[in-house]
């Protein structure tokens, strides 16, 4: 039997895809793969760095490796592991850690290392300079085969204030519309029913694998190639920005026979002020226009925001401009965010910062908004009859599943669901 090796993901569904990839990369090399609470050889940790707790998680899943198995292979890579190598290397327990150009090559790393370094002075450490960092590696996840994220595009070339995963993740870069067909078809032929679309800014597609220095393509050329796939029944667009996310794309979506009803599409403040000092690429009256936009053609249509709070000078006044302009635009639920520092950023840098406890606050109203525009969009379609895509067995004898428009749908256990659409009356 092959050494054994357990993953653990933080982060977005990006991170999911690729330790998905990593894990087959790994079992088609001779490993045998564990869950991560169980005993194994080697533990891989996919790092991310929204979040400014990531390095507190990481340390936490160190020592409870160390306290289940202290001889076993750490190994730490992902987004912080190429913004902070040298605090992870520290961490007691960690022995490889693998930046953004070295994470793919995890099986060659674990032949050429043993456990516990050499020298002594803490990890071995693979990475290099972001700037250096070229090539697009695919991924896709496969869990229980109902749904699949597949990465289509990695790296950023904007330059928010607050965001270090340009920092952490390079230029922005696709993989060919060919390479995504090709993956298509896999998924197709391994039972897989839905496929989410994932990059890190999805709209930007089409810049080649040389560093985003050229464009082969464009995302509204690759939906259309992708709606042309036999085998899949449903494909959902993650996350689009406002600016990319075009009249043609939503016009296609409207029509389309795979791509589902439903955007997620960040915001960040409802203030254009905010917007400003954020560099970000759009004014609220062009998202207002989109969604208008979208809601003309699809009605039923399910939108998701971003939204973040307690940016530094984010005052009442902003933070109420955001909150009335989500409450009245026509939006289906929102995930908050509340701001936190990170390093290198511009952001960093900016005052007048915002109280913790009054970012806290903005955080908990924002939600409350959240749960009451989800109730509403819920009962806007009750009693309609649309496709749910029911899921596998869930707790207490259940099944759970979602409507075209991303409506949650609960029901008692009927095997013969399982994985299936099912018309349903909400």
């Amino acid at each position: 039997m092959g050494k054994t090796i357990a993953f653990h993901t933080l982060g977005c569904k990006l991170n999911y895809s690729e330790t998905s990839t990593l894990s087959r990369m790994l079992e088609a090399d001779g490993f045998v793969k564990k869950d991560f609470e169980d005993e194994a050889d080697v533990y891989v940790i996919n790092t991310c760095s929204v979040t400014d707790n990531a390095d507190k998680e990481c340390r936490m899943l160190v020592r409870r490796i160390q306290k289940r198995a202290p001889e076993a292979m750490v190994v730490i890579t992902g987004c912080y592991a190429q913004l902070k190598p040298q605090e992870i290397a520290k961490i007691e327990g960690v022995d490889l850690v693998l930046g953004a150009a070295e994470k793919f090559s995890l099986a060659t790393h674990l032949k050429e290392i043993s456990k516990g370094p050499a020298d002594g002075g803490g990890a071995k450490i693979c990475s290099c300079d972001i700037e250096e960092v070229a090539g697009f590696n695919s991924s896709f996840s496969i869990n229980d085969r109902t749904r699949a994220f597949l990465k289509v595009q990695d790296g950023c070339d904007y330059n928010c204030s607050f965001c270090t995963i340009p920092l952490a993740r390079g230029h922005s870069r696709s993989d060919t519309i060919a390479g995504v067909l090709s993956n298509m078809h896999e998924l197709a032929k391994n039972g897989t029913k839905e496929i989410v679309l994932t990059g890190i800014n999805l709209g930007d597609f089409g810049k080649g694998s040389d560093g985003g220095k050229t464009r082969d393509s464009s995302f509204y050329e690759l939906i259309q190639e992708m709606d042309k796939v036999e085998g899949i029944e449903r494909i959902r667009i993650s996350s689009i920005e406002p600016n990319l996310l075009t009249n043609e794309i939503i016009e296609f979506v409207s029509r389309s026979r795979l791509f589902m009803p439903h955007f997620h599409i960040p915001l960040q403040s409802g203030s254009n002020t905010i917007l400003g000092a954020m560099r970000r690429r759009y004014k609220r009256e062009l998202y207002e226009e989109r969604i208008a936009y979208i809601k003309a053609l699809m009605p039923h249509c399910c939108i998701g925001v971003d939204v973040i709070v307690g940016f530094p000078g984010e005052t009442d006044e902003y933070f109420n401009e955001t909150y009335n302009f989500l409450h009245a635009l026509d939006v289906s639920y929102l995930h908050v965010f509340t701001y936190s520092e990170r390093d290198n950023t511009l952001a960093a840098t900016l005052k007048p910062v915002v109280p913790v406890h009054t970012r806290n606050e903005r955080n908990k109203v924002l939600r409350n908004l959240s749960y009451q525009k989800l109730q509403y969009f819920t009962e806007q379609h009750r009693g309609e009859k649309r496709k749910v895509l029911f899921e596998n067995a869930g707790k207490n004898g259940t099944l759970e599943g979602y409507s075209d428009n991303y409506i949650k749908v609960q029901t008692g256990y009927r095997q013969e669901w399982e994985r299936q659409l099912v018309d349903w009356v909400l």
